[in-house]
């Protein structure tokens, strides 16, 4: 007579596990959105590649794997290349490369938009989480309007880029209103998605000096740099910044700490350097300083010869690089509010506080245990990628972590060395750009959401650290 009732509250209490007819055909289970993410770049990487490797996207046949290169490097919006997009790439094969970063980075401002809205209710992922929402208050109305939100900002500002870049390279380089919308148009999608693709096979180096070029695409990849999240917020409370979000407030300090020290960085390490600052006038210095300083954690276009550039300049790019943009955006890295709350917890920890306090708000210890966890795993990728690639390979370790580390974080800077590096090596970087394009959203995500209780608490300890 008990038993009954007990099973049936433990049938009621418990989630009923999936069976055969609840999974899809491909055995996804529904309710792990990573696998669903990971399986929809696969998708769009083979399909790129496929594209990639007919006739008329090139000019002089392709390799299946600098097909396959070039699309993850597309899709990851990471912009590294092995192959020279202006010379190889036919206008189909540009044509490729532009809508596989347009699918790229709308599909990652999407999807870390979703989740941040799934995560923020403490959401259980069901099996529409890509288009809807599950039980627990979040409706389709919610998604479908954030991925309205998404749409039009995206479509806004790469228009308005477009235009000004279109004119820039009309009016002021002679380029028919044809050719300049069309490099407007590419320049305008690369930038806002911070791939760093670019049809110009130095980059921007021939325009070093040309605000009305290297602004715009600074400022398109610096809004998409700063995550959704931020800049809907901004939209809806500008008039209120007492109201930002802990987010917000993270990410613009991180962003107006970084910006400033990133120009001052490679001014003073490069100022005398004949083969990149050096000649310059000091006008000139500083826009170049500054476009080749905010470029590191966000985008992979270059105004000056990376290759040519001091080793420590190097090393202060690779920190730049892996610290990345803000969250929810096109930008790669371990993300602006992971390293500023690690800046918060060791602030906190220096000063003897009992909890980190970020803004009059007290950081969760998830929080915490979240943001180390990417760091870290972020820093073991880099460094065992780095290892490998050092063991077998002719190049120095400065231009190795180099472009381990452009690879891991999405930036798509490179001393020059991605083309001559063996195919297993550039394989691994496939795997690096996929791993930093996916790695912190489904990581950060995932340990969000997987948090489980427990009956019991073992004794606490003390070590000794240090």
């Amino acid at each position: 007579m008990l038993r009954a009732p007990h099973r049936n509250i433990r049938h009621r209490l418990s989630p009923p596990r999936l069976g055969w007819k609840e999974r899809d055909r491909h055995g996804i289970d529904p309710r792990r959105p990573v696998q669903v993410v990971v399986l929809a770049f696969a998708i769009s990487i083979a399909a790129g590649t496929s594209l990639l490797l007919l006739p008329m996207a090139s000019t002089d046949g392709t390799t299946v794997l600098q097909a396959f290169f070039t699309a993850v490097s597309a899709i990851c919006v990471t912009g590294l290349i092995v192959v020279d997009t202006p010379t190889h790439w036919s206008v189909f094969g540009q044509v490729v490369i532009m809508a596989l970063i347009q699918v790229g980075g709308f599909g990652v401002m999407t999807l870390a938009s979703v989740l941040t809205l799934a995560v923020s209710r403490q959401l259980g992922l069901h099996s529409r989480l890509v288009t809807t929402a599950s039980t627990r208050g979040v409706q389709l109305g919610e998604i479908r309007g954030v991925l309205v939100r998404v749409f039009w900002t995206t479509v806004a500002v790469e228009l308005a880029v477009t235009a000004i870049l279109a004119l820039r390279w009309s009016l002021g380089y002679g380029e028919t209103p044809g050719r300049a919308l069309w490099l407007g148009l590419f320049h305008s999608i690369s930038a806002f998605n911070n791939a760093g693709f670019a049809l110009f096979s130095d980059s921007l180096m021939p325009f070093t000096a040309d605000g009305w070029i290297v602004l715009p695409i600074a400022g398109a990849f610096l809004l998409g740099g700063l995550g959704f999240p931020v800049l809907i917020e901004l939209y809806r409370q500008h008039r209120r910044p007492r109201r930002w979000s802990p987010q917000t407030k993270l990410t613009l300090l991180a962003t107006a700490v970084l910006i400033p020290a990133g120009t001052a960085f490679v001014l003073a390490t490069e100022w005398a350097n004949p083969a990149t600052l050096g000649p310059m006038n000091v006008a000139e210095k500083t826009l170049a300083a500054f476009f080749q300083g905010v470029t590191p954690r966000t985008a992979g276009f270059n105004s000056l010869e990376i290759g040519e550039m001091n080793t420590g300049t190097w090393l202060g790019m690779d920190v730049l690089m892996l610290i990345g943009g803000g969250s929810g955006g096109t930008a790669g890295g371990i993300k602006m509010a992971t390293v500023a709350l690690l800046g918060f917890v060791i602030w906190s920890e220096l000063r003897g506080d009992q909890d980190v306090t970020v803004f009059r708000r007290r950081a969760s210890a998830r929080n915490i245990r979240e943001a180390v966890t990417v760091a870290l795993l972020a820093i073991g990728a880099v460094a065992g990628s780095t290892l490998v690639v050092a063991l077998s390979s002719p190049f120095s370790l400065d231009e190795i972590l180099f472009e381990v580390v452009s690879a891991f974080a999405t930036v798509g800077l490179s001393t020059g060395i991605t083309a001559e590096l063996s195919g297993p090596h550039q394989l691994l970087l496939c795997a690096l750009m996929f791993l930093g394009r996916l790695g912190p959203i489904t990581l950060g995500t995932a340990l969000a959401m997987r948090e489980r209780k427990q009956a019991f608490r073992y004794p606490e300890t003390t070590m000794v650290i240090g």
